[in-house]
């Protein structure tokens, strides 16, 4: 089996790489492809994750390269995984976005769909040459943003995709976790949209654990649920996909981001460190001292990831750095992807969740919505479970964040502005035409070189 990753030389790449190794051998691994478009990179990354693929007994060839159709060639699944425009197109973003005095996290409101303007036309080409050098291979989308990414591959008619994301099933691994018991056995009903999902059961045994999960100071202190004052997440009742934050703190998480570095920035002073780390030293004579430079860089990444955001001490306690997150520790979409080769290819049926085509799951929804919802995925393929009518308060942002997804896919795809500002107009975190006119024209000039004309 082939496996290609495509942004191989994204500096998350060997965590990928070593989680597919340790199950090398349960999917019939032979080739792990990275392709990027940094040549210089890509050779860092490909020899770290050459002395992974030695460390686990070299079964698995790792090969880089910079040609795409290279990299699909005989692939039978693809991981995209890129960053359109780089870590600088990601911090202009961000600026631009907080200029306005709204979000730019590069997943939601703004500064998502300022990521989509470049992600989606990058992706749909990366498909359309899948279709063409291995058709029968399937592509696993995790380019931000997740959901409108997929959303626009279904629609242009990509029928062998998924999304992919390791925040939707959080609750599923924080259950299992605290009951130390395996993810398998618990079964997480999960029901939104890609970075806006709720769980609302969690069940163990036939019993459903999350009310007393969500009962427990300690569980919500020490899962992802602690960016959310504790009072916020028991009146929903539900497990709230953490990045929920930026709508129900979002005064809050402007405020805490514009007073200091963005995300952006926080990325780039650590990449800005580790590279010319890892290039003073000759990674094939000391490949152990690269890995543990590199691990630490990862380490140290993680403990950074939303660090403005902690209300385990009570609703009015200060916002303060906090250790790595527990969803965010293991294999992450690392080991979505791997989980979901696994079934497809016959092993032990699974049950995830995913971001797909609604068909009828989610009541309120249209059957083409790409949806994130829990699914069951076998050699037959994947299907969304039956999640029925969505609670009225989720149902009412779940809504209203799909049709800005609908408009921004279609602006995208007909190149057209008012479309874009109707769809900016459409997001909570934006609601107004003199917020959305200007931020719509910044975009659209300051990454030209990806949008192209537009009308």
């Amino acid at each position: 089996m082939k496996l290609a990753l495509i942004g191989g030389g994204g500096l998350r790449a060997p965590l990928f790489v070593e989680s597919a190794l340790r199950r090398g051998d349960r999917i019939g691994l032979t080739e792990i492809c990275l392709m990027d478009i940094q040549p210089d990179q890509l050779a860092l990354i490909g020899a770290l994750s050459n002395e992974l693929s030695r460390r686990a007994g070299g079964k698995v060839a790792i090969t880089t390269t910079t040609d795409i159709e290279a990299a699909f060639d005989g692939a039978d699944y693809a991981v995209t995984t890129v960053r359109p425009g780089g870590i600088e197109g990601r911090i202009t973003d961000e600026r631009i976005a907080l200029g306005a005095g709204v979000l730019g996290q590069e997943t939601t409101g703004a500064g998502g769909f300022a990521m989509a303007l470049r992600s989606i036309p990058t992706i749909l080409d990366y498909a359309r040459i899948l279709q063409r050098v291995s058709p029968k291979a399937w592509l696993f989308n995790f380019t931000n943003p997740a959901g409108l990414v997929t959303q626009a591959l279904r629609n242009a008619g990509f029928e062998r995709t998924i999304g992919i994301c390791d925040s939707a099933n959080g609750a599923q691994t924080a259950i299992a976790k605290w009951l130390k018991v395996s993810e398998r056995a618990v079964d997480a009903e999960v029901f939104g949209l890609n970075h806006l999902s709720f769980t609302r059961r969690a069940t163990v045994n036939g019993r459903d654990m999350l009310p007393d999960a969500l009962a427990d100071d300690a569980f919500l202190a020490t899962t992802a649920q602690r960016v959310f004052a504790p009072h916020v997440v028991r009146r929903h009742g539900l497990w709230l996909n953490e990045y929920l934050y930026y709508f129900y703190y979002a005064e809050e998480a402007v405020a805490a981001i514009s007073a200091g570095p963005t995300r952006g920035e926080e990325i780039r002073a650590l990449n800005g460190k580790l590279i010319p780390q890892l290039r003073s030293i000759d990674v094939v004579a000391e490949p152990g001292r690269a890995l543990d430079v590199y691990f630490a860089y990862e380490r140290e990444r993680s403990a950074t990831y939303m660090h403005y955001a902690n209300h385990t001490d009570g609703e009015d306690a200060p916002l303060v750095s906090t250790a790595a997150d527990d969803d965010h520790d293991g294999e992450g979409y690392a080991g979505v992807a791997l989980n979901l080769i696994e079934a497809l290819s016959g092993g032990e049926p699974l049950r995830t969740g995913l971001n797909v085509p609604n068909r009828g799951a989610i009541a309120g929804l249209h059957d083409d919505d790409v949806v994130e919802v829990s699914c069951v995925v076998d050699a037959n393929g994947v299907t969304p479970l039956p999640i029925g009518a969505m609670p009225e308060a989720q149902a009412y942002l779940v809504n209203s964040v799909k049709h800005y997804e609908r408009l921004t896919v279609q602006a995208i795809a007909e190149r057209r502005r008012d479309i874009a500002v109707e769809a900016l107009v459409a997001h909570p975190l934006v609601l107004s035409y003199s917020r959305a006119e200007p931020l719509v024209d910044k975009f659209l000039a300051v990454h030209a070189d990806y949008v192209g004309e537009w009308r």
